[in-house]
């Protein structure tokens, strides 16, 4: 990773902040666009540009002319019964994971492209394989990311590789509410065959991998990494 050019898309916080801190560390030039910064502070070859990807499109000024490896990381976790979701909400679901992918890999391809091994990630999530009670927004928009992943794949073969990590709960922020105390975390935890929710670290670890060379012969997969929830039972 050393020396090479890297874009993280929310990289400020939860699985996109450890990726960054990995890429950081390992001698990568790390961009992350996020809405704030300051959890970046201090870390080596890193360039924080704000953004809402929501509502702005990401500025090609500041991404690198040449991307080795690039990560969309925004989320969202809305569980509620069907007939309590709004349409509204399912649209929302669908421009964080969907549509603000689409944006930004836009913005990026022609950077790929040029890298000549370019690697491009995305997340996923356990419910869209595993049918789970009030997942319906999520699974639906997760769903759309995971054909977006194999088209895309397909499409830009073989210069790019395009992958995809599918995690069950992970302790990040995103997931507090879920996770906020002792006793929901080990609930949560025994939901899984290996009794533990996952950590933000160890996704960040197998994101790195995929963006770099040792992940070099994958393109097109949807790496389920849940604790066995999606295919184990115990």
């Amino acid at each position: 990773m050393q020396g090479n050019n890297y874009v993280i898309v929310g990289g400020s916080s939860g699985i996109g902040l450890e990726l960054v801190k990995i890429i950081s560390h390992a001698g990568g030039n790390v961009t992350v666009f996020s809405r704030t910064g300051d959890s970046l502070v201090g870390l080596p070859n890193v360039n924080h540009v704000a953004l809402d990807i929501r509502t702005e499109e990401v500025s090609k000024d500041a991404i690198p002319e040449e991307i080795h490896g690039f990560a969309y990381c925004p989320g969202s976790i809305i569980l509620k019964p069907f007939r309590s979701l709004k349409p509204e909400q399912f649209q929302d679901d669908f421009e964080i994971n969907v549509l603000g992918a689409v944006k930004a890999l836009k913005a990026c391809f022609r950077g790929l492209k040029k890298s000549g091994t370019g690697s491009a990630l995305l997340f996923s999530t356990v419910a869209v394989q595993q049918g789970m009670p009030f997942h319906s927004s999520i699974a639906a928009a997760k769903g759309a990311v995971e054909g977006l992943t194999r088209s895309l794949a397909a499409e830009w073969a073989p210069n790019i590789r395009v992958n995809c990590i599918a995690p069950s709960l992970t302790d990040t922020p995103l997931a507090g509410r879920l996770l906020a105390t002792p006793e929901k975390k080990t609930a949560s935890g025994e939901r899984h065959p290996l009794k533990r929710v996952g950590e933000a670290q160890e996704i960040a670890e197998m994101a790195a991998f995929l963006l770099s060379d040792k992940g070099g012969w994958m393109t097109g997969q949807i790496i389920g990494q849940d604790g066995g929830m999606s295919s184990v039972r115990v």
